[in-house]
């Protein structure tokens, strides 16, 4: 999947056992998806707490945000309460929805099934905007350059 490509449509649940789609995360506007692998690691932590930090920008340029990992919708929903996080986290327990997106290592440290960490923009045409798929699990998503796509 490439930038102008139509990204993956999807349905998964979220922290509160809803089910959440693509279609229904765009309908406002565009989305910002960050996967990312482990919920309580630190490196996600980071990544998931620095965007809450920047939701009024986000909330400024009618983007909602959602992150999804491979982890149970229940671990999920302790580490968006433990963290104060104001956006869905998304279960993707089934790994499809990573394995749709090109972001799921074959492995991991041992571990078969983790999303890598990657962000992509996507526009309520269902456009991909913006990609960014990192190797490195330690590294941090390119929030700069995510931030100039969404205040075009």
């Amino acid at each position: 999947m490439n930038i102008g490509d139509k990204a993956p449509d999807f349905e998964l649940l979220n922290t509160n056992k809803e089910l959440k789609s693509l279609a229904e995360l765009t309908e406002k506007g565009n989305l910002l998806l960050l996967f990312f692998p482990f919920a309580f690691s630190s490196t996600c932590t980071t990544e998931l707490c620095t965007t809450r930090d920047n939701m009024k920008f986000y909330n400024a340029v009618n983007t909602t945000v959602a992150g999804i990992s491979t982890d149970s919708h229940h671990a999920l929903r302790e580490y968006k309460k433990s963290n104060n996080l104001n956006f869905h986290l998304l279960s993707d327990y089934n790994k499809e929805v990573s394995k749709a997106y090109g972001v799921l290592y074959d492995d991991y440290k041992g571990m078969r099934g983790v999303s890598k960490r990657a962000s992509f923009v996507i526009s309520p045409q269902k456009e991909v905007l913006f990609k960014e798929v990192l190797q490195n699990a330690g590294d941090l998503p390119d929030f700069r350059s995510i931030n100039k796509v969404l205040s075009k």
